[in-house]
């Protein structure tokens, strides 16, 4: 008999919810991103804070410039929502914890009661409908404080501070989560340390490397500390998950194939290897070497690693990467940017599709991990039309979201053990690779653009109705 794969969709609280002001909640820091109008070098822009443009931020009293201060307005939509999703038939469903919502500074001894009762009624509805929760306890957005304050990641009070803010939903959701995952795209710590670890950017100074991988080595301990305490109280599973790249080498020279392996054991399992292996990996030491980098470990920390380790390993996917030594057209992609692959077509941002890369990417997880594997992200981020019939023809997401799932398939067929797949962005969300609404990844269409524009009615796409229809011969 072939496995069910429990087929989804996901959202993350800082994209999707809005109410940044409402309900107790604190300010995080993707409240202070700004929108900036499509330029080539707008989407890093919106990645590297400094102090100066936090400021800036923060004398915007409204929702001005910021788009994940109203994200999909999801704070008073959530019945909407929840609605939909009950009727496409979603199997699972992925979604954030807002930490600022819980701990407004952060650093607060009691939580909002308030922003607890708000996921109450999410956690409910969901259990009530027999669909399952995969909860994100931290999806990048940080209490603002906890990065002016304490420096963010940097600081090792931050562990203690995630540690509460994690018991805290732990204790209060223990036998209603499904599965739980500590940090979203771990990995992206690295390549967008703002987003991942919350370390702002000195002007016009690279980051220190040493910062980012202490930063990361908390961020670590943290879920190590969760999994070690969650295990002793609740029922769900747990999972790490990082974003995944698929390398490719662009020639056949050894050196490009050297590079490949170089790449792709720092940037992508890196922080899966600590996360679901429970050691650093022997790689790293002369990565660590050669660029000077210093991360301070107390003598329990190797313990804490060793003994509390995920029980899944998730990954998000979009598009596959080349690598090589030579000069070659480059072009954009999750987190990273990459040189182009001639044999694959790209969507309007540039991120090159590659179903097979999805059977490629869970075939490598699988193998190298030997633990069940989950796609936490993965759709087509694009424009959609909204006709005047309110009606959204979408064929091209059907037909990467049918390319992908064909290509899943064939992963269980090898042998992966798929838990599940989560649609990204299921309701259209504020993008967080560029900060707009324009790319849209969802099957529900919010009617709103990158200015806040619209009043965020929802519309179900043609790809709903795919979506649902698969779910049910699936």
């Amino acid at each position: 008999m072939v496995k069910k794969i429990l087929w989804g969709g996901a959202t993350s609280s800082s994209q999707y919810e809005g109410a940044y002001k409402e309900g107790g909640k604190g300010l995080d820091t993707q409240d202070c991103r700004p929108y900036l109008p499509r330029t080539e070098q707008a989407t890093t822009k919106t990645r590297l804070l400094s102090y100066e443009t936090i400021e800036k931020s923060k004398q915007c009293q409204g929702v001005g410039n910021y788009p994940f201060r109203m994200g999909s307005d999801g704070y008073h939509h959530i019945k909407e929502d929840i609605a939909l999703i009950k009727e496409l038939g979603l199997d699972i469903y992925r979604f954030s914890i807002s930490w600022a919502r819980i701990f407004p500074n952060g650093d607060e001894e009691e939580a909002n009661e308030e922003g607890l009762k708000f996921y109450d009624g999410i956690i409910k509805s969901l259990k009530e409908s027999g669909i399952k929760i995969f909860l994100t306890m931290n999806h990048y957005a940080v209490p603002l404080h906890l990065v002016e304050k304490y420096g963010g990641w940097t600081n090792r009070k931050m562990v203690d501070f995630y540690f509460k803010f994690a018991k805290t939903i732990m204790n209060r959701w223990k036998d209603d989560i499904d599965f739980w995952l500590p940090f979203n795209e771990i990995n992206a710590g690295y390549f967008s340390p703002y987003n991942g670890v919350g370390l702002v950017k000195e002007e016009n100074k690279p980051y220190d490397q040493s910062l980012v991988f202490q930063s990361l080595h908390h961020q670590f301990l943290a879920s190590a500390k969760t999994i070690e305490y969650g295990k002793k109280i609740v029922k769900g599973q747990f999972g790490c998950m990082i974003s995944c790249f698929c390398y490719y080498p662009l020639t056949a020279k050894p050196e490009d194939n050297m590079k490949l392996v170089h790449d792709e054991n720092v940037n992508q399992w890196f922080c899966s290897d600590v996360l679901a292996r429970g050691y650093y990996p022997y790689y790293m030491k002369r990565f660590f070497k050669e660029r000077n980098i210093h991360v301070h470990m107390e003598p329990e920390d190797e313990e804490l690693l060793l003994n509390n380790t995920c029980d899944f390993v998730s990954f998000s996917y979009y598009s596959s990467s080349v690598v090589t030594i030579e000069e070659a057209p480059q072009t954009a992609g999750n987190l990273v940017v990459t040189t182009k692959n001639p044999y694959l077509k790209a969507t309007d941002w540039g991120w090159q599709i590659d179903p097979i890369g999805m059977r490629i990417t869970l075939n490598k997880v699988y193998d190298r991990y030997q633990k069940p594997v989950m796609v936490s992200e993965n759709g087509l981020g694009t424009h959609d039309v909204l006709e005047k019939d309110f009606t959204v023809h979408d064929t091209y997401r059907i037909e990467y979201l049918k390319q992908h799932f064909n290509q899943i398939l064939e992963a269980v067929e090898d042998g992966v053990d798929v838990l599940a797949y989560c649609m990204w962005g299921i309701i259209d969300i504020v993008s967080a690779g560029s900060c707009e609404m324009e790319k849209r990844y969802g099957v529900v269409y919010v009617d709103a653009d990158n200015e806040g524009n619209g009043d965020y009615s929802r519309y179900k796409k043609d790809s709903f109705y795919w979506y649902k229809t698969f779910i049910e011969n699936h």
